[in-house]
């Protein structure tokens, strides 16, 4: 039995990652500010005699005896990161600074969930590791993407200069169960709109791309990122590379639900993406891992959990 520290583990990743370590013979420690976290998520953990949970925010300094660290504290859609970027950027370098102190002290080994945000407006397609990215450092993004980059480059000097067992993951579009009504990513937004039967809206032309990685491939690829090999540290990209334009996912979203919504342009964000799609060569040579789980399938999934969310509503 090994002792885990899950950071954010009360949030849509956390909590399956919780509950996955959980019925390998963990014993978990789940932490979170509840920000974004939701304690439904895991109210069918509390009862579980090795799950504890501490509400508590990690940019603040926390003193605790593990041997394996999942660092996944940070809001990760952009209504919730940019609500308080401040607070994002802290969560982002002062929280993976205690996370740091916490595995340096105790000798954990830990795992940074890092972002395909990394890599901004891309150049390069798809994004392999080596890309160092095109990101705008002065913009409304900037508080999470370069967040993110100051996290890596912290996991680095740990690594090199206290000889810490670090581990980074670039996650990209991930989707599926207990995904936050309000979180403003599409998946979500295109699902919720459909079974209210509203516009489906999309900003910008629909031609921009996604690549949409379920919950439960994104999780086994960071178990086994987290014990792969001590000398492979990444980072790694974790997402599925079958790529979709986001008027092709609004069109599947919308037959999938039997929905009569319609569509509706909106102006895009300010520093979106136009496309995004994972290299994910490293990871099928170094740790064995590709997503297994269809758009299609994975919707299917999504949406009938947000049917069950929304009759209870």
């Amino acid at each position: 039995m090994k002792r885990i520290l899950i950071t954010g583990g009360a949030g849509f990743l956390g909590s399956h990652l919780c509950e996955r370590l959980l019925g390998e013979g963990n014993d978990i420690i789940c932490l979170d500010n509840f920000f974004t976290g939701d304690k439904n998520n895991i109210a069918h953990l509390m009862s579980l005699p090795n799950f504890e949970l501490i509400r508590h925010d990690i940019i603040n300094p926390i003193y605790l005896e593990v041997d394996e660290i999942y660092n996944l504290a940070c809001p990760a859609s952009p209504v919730h990161y940019q609500f308080n970027p401040i607070k994002t950027i802290k969560t982002n370098v002062m929280g993976v600074i205690n996370v740091l102190g916490i595995a340096k002290r105790t000798k954990a080994k830990v795992l940074q969930a890092s972002t395909s945000e990394i890599y901004g407006d891309p150049e390069v397609h798809p994004q392999n590791e080596s890309y160092w990215g095109k990101v705008n450092p002065v913009g409304v993004r900037s508080c999470y993407d370069e967040g993110k980059r100051a996290a890596e480059c912290l996991m680095m000097d740990y690594r090199r200069q206290n000889s810490v067992n670090t581990k980074i993951v670039r996650i990209f579009n991930t989707y599926g169960p207990r995904m936050a009504i309000n979180d403003g990513r599409v998946v979500s937004n295109f699902i919720i709109q459909a079974l209210r039967g509203k516009n489906i809206t999309i900003y910008g032309d629909g031609a921009h791309t996604r690549s949409f990685c379920f919950v439960d491939d994104l999780v086994e690829g960071l178990i086994r990122m987290m014990n792969s090999a001590d000398h492979f540290y990444g980072p790694v990209n974790i997402g599925n590379p079958a790529e979709f334009t986001i008027m092709q996912l609004a069109q599947l979203i919308i037959k999938l639900t039997e929905s009569n919504s319609g569509i509706e342009f909106l102006p895009l964000p300010a520093d979106d993406p136009v496309q995004r799609k994972p290299d994910i060569t490293l990871a099928e040579e170094k740790i064995g891992w590709r997503p297994r789980i269809a758009l299609e399938e994975g919707l299917a999934k999504t949406i009938q959990y947000f049917r069950d969310v929304l009759k209870k509503s």
